[in-house]
C-alpha cells in the first residue's frame, strides 16, 4: 500500500469516536463527531494551489484529500465551541520511497496554520504522520480495523513535556468509499456533518 491508497480508503462519511488525555491535568475528555472525507486528484485545483502555496512543484504531488468536519466535546460550554471545519491536505512521495514524504496541510493538527510535515507507512499499513511547530510537534498514526473501521492515536508534546494523547475508533457510516475526484469543482460534502477538538488531525477529527 502507498499513502495515496490509505487516502483513497478513507473516502466516504465516518463517525469518530475519541477519548483524549489532558496530561497535565490528569484528566481525560470524551468528544464525537462525524467527517466526509474525499480525496482528490493530483491535478485538482486545491491540491495544485496547496503545492504552490508551500513553494513546491505541483508536478510532485499524487493528490489528496478534502475534509469536512463538525462534532462536540465533552467540556463544551453551550454556544461556546465551535468545532467544524474543512481542510485539504497533499501527499507528496519521496522520489526514493513512495511509501514516504512530505504532507502539506492546509492547517496544522497542533496549530491552525498551513504547515509541512512528514509521512511514512509502517510494517502494518499504518500511516504515520509526524509535524514539527514553533512550540510543539506532533505525531499521529492511523490504520484500519477492516475496510469499515479505522483507529488513530496522536499525541502532542510542548516544550517541558507531554500535554495531549488520543485514542479514537472511527466507524464508516456510508457503504460505499467515495471515488476520486479528478474535475476541478470542490467536491460536495454532506451539510450534516456531525471533528471536534482543540487539535485538528490530518484527516479532520
Amino acid at each position: 500500500m502507498e499513502a495515496i491508497e490509505f487516502f483513497q480508503l478513507s473516502a466516504g462519511k465516518w463517525r469518530s469516536q475519541r477519548t483524549t488525555h489532558h496530561l497535565p491535568f490528569r484528566r481525560s475528555e470524551i468528544g464525537e463527531s462525524e467527517v466526509q472525507v474525499a480525496a482528490l486528484s493530483a491535478h485538482h485545483p486545491e491540491i495544485i494551489s496547496l503545492c504552490e502555496y508551500h513553494q513546491i512543484e505541483p508536478k510532485l504531488t499524487v493528490g489528496g484529500c478534502l475534509v469536512t468536519w463538525q462534532g462536540t466535546m465533552a467540556w463544551d460550554r453551550e454556544n461556546d465551541e465551535n468545532h467544524e471545519g474543512k481542510t485539504v491536505f497533499a501527499l507528496v512521495p519521496s522520489a526514493e520511497n513512495p511509501k514516504e514524504g512530505k504532507l502539506l496541510r492546509e492547517r496544522g493538527y497542533a496549530e491552525i496554520v498551513p504547515v509541512v510535515g512528514n509521512f511514512y507507512l509502517d510494517d502494518e499499513n499504518g500511516l504515520v504522520l509526524t509535524t514539527e511547530y514553533e512550540t510543539m510537534s506532533s505525531v499521529e498514526r492511523f490504520s484500519f480495523v477492516g475496510s469499515n473501521i479505522r483507529m488513530r492515536t496522536s499525541t502532542v508534546k510542548r516544550f517541558g513535556g507531554f500535554s495531549t494523547a488520543s485514542f479514537c475508533v472511527e466507524t464508516r457510516l456510508d457503504t460505499e468509499t467515495s471515488p476520486i475526484t479528478t474535475g476541478g469543482a470542490t467536491p460536495q460534502v454532506a451539510t450534516n456533518v456531525s471533528v471536534s477538538q482543540q487539535f485538528e488531525s490530518v484527516l479532520g477529527w
